[in-house]
């Protein structure tokens, strides 16, 4: 019944994927010394800034996102001007989080706030993409059988998978290895991307495989 829709997500998701490959090959051949650990914070923003350039023009050309009810300059810009306010908020959201969770506080503060914009381009973005700056949608979509589309459950399971790999990344740091990705945060951003990636992927095969058991109410 949604096999159009599933198609249409899993050549979503590879495209998004592929920015994230993209954002490692290029500046590594662009940037001399590039390297995931080397330069770990310049590859942590070359990946969010890709996945959010991709991400918005992927989600506008399938014509995803939530159409406005208004076409004045004045309500697009109202739009534009609370998506922008929601990704700062969540950034400092999940700074806080992460802070709550031991990170440390004044010492590393830049590398935990580049973690937060990491997990921030991979997951509020996503929300924003997909129900627009609307709370109340994604309070919905994230409650149980709240989804209304495969859209929905593809944001669900997404999200999921970026923030369980950035909860995973975090067991290594306190081992005793002396490894280079223990060093803060690159095991946790590792993890997020790692995370997306596996969620962009199960996503659309998880729906396919469950596509006759799922039923949707109407918006």
């Amino acid at each position: 019944m949604w096999d159009h829709e599933i198609r249409a997500m899993a050549s979503a998701h590879a495209i998004i994927a592929a920015s994230v490959f993209m954002a490692t090959v290029l500046p590594a051949a662009a940037v001399q010394g590039f390297s995931v650990y080397g330069t770990h914070l310049l590859w942590l923003y070359s990946v969010s800034g890709a996945v959010t350039a991709v991400s918005v023009a992927v989600f506008w050309l399938l014509g995803i996102t939530p159409p406005t009810k208004k076409h004045t300059v004045g309500y697009k810009l109202s739009r534009l001007f609370r998506s922008c306010l929601y990704f700062f908020l969540s950034c400092l959201f999940f700074h806080t989080v992460v802070v709550l969770y031991g990170a440390p506080l004044i010492e590393s503060a830049l590398e935990t706030f580049s973690l937060s914009v990491l997990l921030t381009s991979l997951t509020t973005l996503r929300c924003l993409c997909v129900l627009g700056p609307n709370v109340q949608a994604w309070i919905r979509v994230f409650s149980r059988h709240g989804a209304m589309s495969v859209w929905d459950t593809g944001l669900q399971i997404t999200v999921a998978c970026t923030l369980v790999g950035a909860w995973i990344g975090a067991f290594p740091i306190p081992l005793d290895w002396d490894r280079p990705w223990q060093v803060w945060p690159v095991s946790c951003s590792l993890g997020a991307t790692i995370g997306f990636l596996t969620g962009l992927v199960a996503a659309p095969a998880w729906i396919h495989s469950h596509r006759k058991q799922l039923t949707y109410k109407c918006k």
